[in-house]
């Protein structure tokens, strides 16, 4: 009984510190990404972009570089390149018809982020920062002055 008691545990605890690093907490607000987990996370997205990978879920944080136009052809998105702190350029793609537009975003803000990459050569793509209708892709959000975006 105490060795099944323990094995409860370390999955509870184990599941406890996933989740806090990857998902939004319960009741629906996201965890502030720490200056060193951010900066663990962009280096995943450097290494991304050198190893041309795609389709991955990453998370962090990076400083608004410049405010593009809203692509307003097909499904409608905010653009945005945020500059990392590894140096690199990142393109949000938010889409405003699934997720509400951030409206108050200037250059030089932060944002927080947990989507899809996508490589392309001018640093990739972050897309899916919103809820999938369907259900069957993972959630993704942006983060402005404490303010989640999904």
């Amino acid at each position: 009984m105490k060795n099944i008691l323990l094995i409860a545990l370390a999955i509870l605890a184990g599941y406890t510190i996933y989740s806090g690093q990857h998902e939004p907490t319960s009741n629906g607000t996201s965890p502030s990404i720490t200056a060193q987990r951010a900066d663990q996370s962009n280096a995943a997205i450097t290494k991304a972009f050198a190893n041309h990978e795609s389709n991955l879920q990453v998370s962090g944080q990076g400083i608004v570089a410049k405010l593009l136009p809203d692509d307003n052809s097909g499904s409608r998105h905010q653009k945005f390149i945020l500059k990392l702190s590894t140096g690199q350029s990142l393109l949000v793609a938010h889409n405003i018809d699934l997720a509400p537009k951030i409206n108050s975003l200037s250059k030089g803000d932060t944002v927080e982020f947990y989507g899809e990459y996508e490589w392309n050569a001018k640093g990739g793509v972050l897309h899916w920062t919103h809820k999938d209708p369907n259900g069957s892709h993972v959630a993704g959000w942006l983060q402005h002055q404490g303010q989640k975006y999904q």
